[in-house]
């Protein structure tokens, strides 16, 4: 019995590498929080993502999430320069 509209084949999906999109999700929330953590982690994602993209798909997503990572320690690394001139790191609470 044949469905209404239906094929007989079940449809063929594409599926992403994983670990490209943990490092492009990775660099991406890094931009803007824990971008030390984030970025390296990133980097490491985004290059065994790269590393598989040969079998799952996906390397332009692991090819940015590298990017995004070397951004975010770069943006670290100049967060860090810019506090250091200013006298160091201060936590003001209250009035």
């Amino acid at each position: 019995m044949t469905s209404y509209g239906g094929s007989s084949t079940a449809p063929t999906r594409s599926r992403t590498n994983g670990l490209a999109i943990a490092g492009l999700c990775c660099g991406i929330v890094g931009l803007f929080v824990l971008n030390i953590i984030l970025g390296p982690l990133a980097v490491v994602f985004g290059a065994v993502g790269l590393r598989q993209s040969a079998a799952k798909g996906g390397a332009g997503m692991a090819k940015a999430g590298i990017v995004l990572g070397i951004v975010d320690v770069v943006l670290w690394l100049v967060l860090l320069a810019v506090a250091a001139n200013n006298g160091g790191f201060s936590w003001h609470v209250g009035g």
